[in-house]
């Protein structure tokens, strides 16, 4: 596999994604070294490329990617993943607020706690909390599947349209529009798989355990 370094520690925000996106096309992978946190780091990357981040990206790391697969050794700011189309986002620390926004495709992964509105307006694709994540996660959801392991404050599934929110922790209160069910085995199923081709170790007891929140019909 073919790898290129960027030192992004120097680079202003615009540098730094002017050489990804020069890069991406002739590399398999590029390795970020030194983002120091700065924000739209990938931003409208269309190139089936790996992107290896050592350290933490700031706000709207990944958004709008076509194909990258991009793996975060830190944490990200707001709307990390922000209307991806298709690609992964892998955050190994926490997240701020509105991970995984608007997706249409794809899948973010956080493997720590994130801040409020978690997957809101997200029309497909998946989220994946491993912590927990705070109000209104799922807000006005319109599709895909949103997989939090942790607990989850107020207002799970604020005006949820379409897709299904999965909560293995507590859920302090539902939103307008949501109803709270019992998963089925298939579900159940459909959990483990992709949970085990991410690396969480759950027991069968936990995939019983989990809540499945959707829109009133």
């Amino acid at each position: 596999m073919s790898e290129y370094v960027i030192d992004a520690k120097n680079m202003a925000e615009k540098e730094l994604n002017r050489t990804i996106k020069e890069q991406a096309g002739s590399y398999d992978k590029l390795i970020i070294d030194n983002p120091e946190s700065k924000h739209n780091i990938c931003a409208g990357l269309t190139e089936d490329v790996n992107i290896q981040i050592n350290g933490s990206a700031g706000y709207f790391v990944g958004t709008m990617v076509n194909g990258a697969k991009i793996h975060i050794n830190g944490n990200a700011g707001w709307f990390a993943g922000d209307n991806m189309t298709e690609g992964e986002l892998i955050i190994e620390g926490t997240a701020g607020d509105g991970a995984g926004q608007g997706i249409y495709g794809g899948t973010v992964i956080v493997k720590g706690s994130t801040g409020s509105r978690t997957g809101e307006i997200m029309k497909g694709g998946t989220v994946i909390i491993g912590g927990n994540s705070g109000y209104m996660t799922g807000l006005l959801m319109m599709g895909g599947r949103l997989i939090i392991l942790g607990d989850v404050t107020d207002d799970v599934g604020e005006s949820i349209m379409r897709g299904t929110i999965y909560v293995l922790g507590d859920v302090k209160s539902l939103g307008k529009n949501a109803i709270m069910e019992k998963t089925t085995p298939e579900d159940q199923e459909e959990l483990k798989e992709i949970l085990t081709e991410y690396g969480f170790e759950l027991t069968d007891m936990d995939y019983k355990n989990f809540k499945k929140i959707v829109n009133i019909q």
